[in-house]
C-alpha cells in the first residue's frame, strides 16, 4: 500500500464517492424471493447469490478472477432469466424494467438516502462512480430517482466506456469532485473494484451486502467521527 493512503487513511472524508448497484440500491441478489413470485417463478429456483453466498455462484466468482467482466456477468444473468419465463433475448435493462416495476423509488435504500443527506448536511459533497447506470437503468428510469437530486456529480461508464477497476475510471471521479484522493471515501460491494480505489490513492470502504444496517453504520462514522447513533 502507498505510503500516501496509510499516512492519509483515518483522515475525515471531505468527499463520499459511491457504487451505484448494491450500495445506492438494493441489490438484485437481496430480492430473489421477489423477483420469483413477479415473474411467477417457482420459489427458491433463483438460488445464484453472488456476494451473499459467492458458494453459490461460480459465475460470479469467474468475474471476481476477472475471467468476464460484469456486464458479462449480468447479460447472462438477463438471458437466463428471459429464458425462464419464456422470453428469450433480455438484456440488463428488460430484465430490470421487468422486476423493478414502476418506481424508481423503490430500488433505493432509505438508509443510503439519509447517509447521502447526512454527508451533505456536514459539508461532504457526494458522488457516484458507476460502471452501468444509465445503461442498466434507462435515462428514464434515473429521471425520476429523487435521490439522484442529493448527488453532485457522476462519472458512468454508459458513457465513458471505462470501467472501474480501470485507473482511469477513479482519475475521473477524483478531478470531477477537485480533491485530492486522499479527501475521498470511495465506497463498493466488490473487492476488484476496492483494490482500485487503492491504487487510486482513495480511502475504501467495502461495502458487505450481508450486514446493510452495520456498513451504513461504519460509514457514517468514518463521515462523522463524534455522531453517536448508526443509520438504519
Amino acid at each position: 500500500m502507498r505510503d500516501d493512503v496509510l499516512r492519509h487513511g483515518a483522515t475525515t472524508p471531505r468527499g463520499l464517492l459511491l457504487d451505484f448497484g448494491a450500495v445506492i440500491s438494493v441489490s438484485l441478489f437481496e430480492r430473489h424471493r421477489d423477483t420469483e413470485e413477479t415473474l411467477g417463478l417457482p420459489r427458491d429456483s433463483l438460488r445464484w447469490m453472488g456476494p451473499l453466498a459467492p458458494e453459490t455462484d461460480a459465475l460470479w466468482q469467474a468475474m471476481q478472477r476477472d475471467e468476464i467482466s460484469e456486464r458479462e456477468y449480468w447479460a447472462r444473468r438477463a438471458r437466463e432469466l428471459g429464458e425462464a419465463v419464456g422470453e428469450p433475448g433480455w438484456d440488463m435493462l428488460a430484465m430490470l424494467t421487468r422486476v423493478r416495476h414502476t418506481d424508481p423509488n423503490a430500488v433505493v435504500r432509505p438508509g443510503m438516502k439519509r447517509l447521502i443527506r447526512r454527508a451533505h448536511a456536514l459539508g461532504i459533497r457526494v458522488s457516484i462512480l458507476s460502471n452501468e447506470l444509465e445503461l442498466f437503468y434507462g435515462k428514464e428510469f434515473l429521471a425520476r430517482m429523487d435521490v439522484l437530486r442529493d448527488i453532485d456529480g457522476i462519472v458512468d461508464a454508459s458513457h465513458t466506456k471505462i470501467l472501474k477497476p480501470d485507473p482511469r475510471a477513479y482519475a475521473m471521479a477524483i478531478d470531477m469532485m477537485r480533491m485530492k484522493p486522499h479527501e475521498i471515501l470511495f465506497v463498493d460491494d466488490q473487492f476488484r473494484n476496492i483494490a482500485g480505489g487503492v491504487k487510486a490513492g482513495l480511502q475504501v470502504h467495502y461495502f458487505d451486502l450481508r450486514d446493510v444496517p452495520g456498513q451504513l453504520a461504519a460509514i457514517e462514522a468514518r463521515l462523522d467521527p463524534s455522531d453517536k447513533g448508526p443509520l438504519t
